[in-house]
């Protein structure tokens, strides 16, 4: 505003350019000056009311934090109380509660573990009679299996003993009538053959005669007119003579060949049949005839190399076997006196019970 009072008086000319520049210098340098001082003076007023409202928010947020502090830590002091009196009691109840959970607890534990003993108890028993209804059905299985056994080889021993009597007794009457109707067709077709022979024997006569003068015949001619080409008939009959002797050769080398194996074959054959009769000899020299014979039809299609088995098979059937023809014997009854000694009684059916004894340590019982 002084600068606008002083501009007419430097428009007029009075004031040259370089006062007028020096007023200009000196006016702004005061003005800056002036600027400067009013802004040191702003910013220490603004600082003190900035310290002032400073102060002032201090005092009133500390009075608000302090207000809502002590509230606050009253408020979680009686929370806390209250937390502490709520564990109390839940602790009490709790407690209660535990002793409550215990007994009942060991009451279902007492009943449960009651039940199981005699569940285990029942299952137990259940098992010892299962087992026993086992052991007493397979020991009954075995002794009627093992029955089974000894009455098949005994009714097989029987049926040989029946086929070999009803074979001798069909040989013999086949004997008799095929040697009847033998003896008549071989009279009545010898005598068809004889009659049949002569004939032949008078046409072979016959035939010999004419064959003899045609033979005379054709030597006689040819001595006579074919004499020509007998060198080369000669050859010819050499080259056949060759052959046939080659043929025979062929021949006579594959029937040894033949023959060679048919001997090596009949030669096992004799080795495996005086080894099986061997064995045969041995195995039935203890058996008197009848058992012999029976016990050799019994083997007669049995391999040689089960021939001891199938007669350690077969062989207590054999001996133990009754036929109609076999003599009685009296039995004598025996008794022994001991005394006032104690006869340990026999062990019965031992062989059951160690088929039982197996059977249960097989099972696992």
């Amino acid at each position: 505003m002084g600068l606008e009072a002083l501009k007419p008086l430097l428009d007029s000319g009075l004031i040259n350019e370089d006062v007028s520049r020096e007023i200009n210098e000196a006016w702004d340098s005061k003005l800056n000056e002036a600027k400067e001082q009013v802004r040191a003076e702003l910013r220490e007023e603004f600082a003190q009311r900035y310290e002032h409202d400073k102060s002032v928010m201090v005092e009133a947020l500390d009075k608000m934090v302090t207000e809502g502090l002590s509230a606050e830590i009253q408020q979680l002091a009686e929370e806390k109380a209250k937390l502490a009196e709520d564990r109390v009691k839940f602790q009490s109840k709790m407690k209660e509660s535990a002793q409550k959970f215990n007994g009942f607890l060991v009451q279902k534990l007492a009943e449960e573990i009651t039940e199981l003993r005699k569940d285990r108890k029942t299952h137990a028993e259940s098992i010892q009679k299962l087992e026993g209804f086992v052991v007493e059905a397979l020991a009954k299985e075995i002794m009627e299996f093992s029955q089974d056994k000894k009455d098949l080889v005994a009714t097989k021993v029987r049926i040989m003993r029946e086929a070999r009597e009803q074979l001798e007794s069909l040989k013999a009457r086949f004997v008799t009538e095929s040697a009847n109707k033998m003896s008549k067709a071989v009279s009545q077709h010898l005598k068809a053959e004889l009659n049949q022979l002569q004939e032949d024997i008078k046409v072979a006569r016959e035939n010999n005669f004419g064959r003899r003068i045609f033979e005379a015949y054709a030597a006689e001619f040819g001595a006579t007119h074919l004499n020509e080409k007998q060198e080369v008939k000669k050859l010819y009959a050499l080259l056949a003579q060759k052959d046939q002797k080659l043929a025979e050769a062929v021949k006579l080398t594959e029937k040894a060949k033949v023959v060679v194996e048919s001997k090596e074959r009949e030669l096992r054959m004799i080795k495996e049949s005086n080894t099986r009769a061997e064995l045969m000899q041995e195995l039935l020299a203890p058996l008197n005839k009848e058992k012999s014979d029976i016990m050799r039809n019994l083997l007669e299609s049995v391999q040689t190399t089960r021939l001891k088995s199938a007669f350690e098979k077969y062989l207590p059937a054999v001996l133990e076997d009754r036929s109609a023809k076999a003599p009685k014997v009296i039995a004598e009854s025996v008794s022994a006196v001991t005394g006032d000694k104690t006869v340990p009684a026999q062990p019965v059916a031992e062989e059951d019970r160690s088929n039982v004894i197996d059977l249960k340590r097989l099972a696992g019982l």
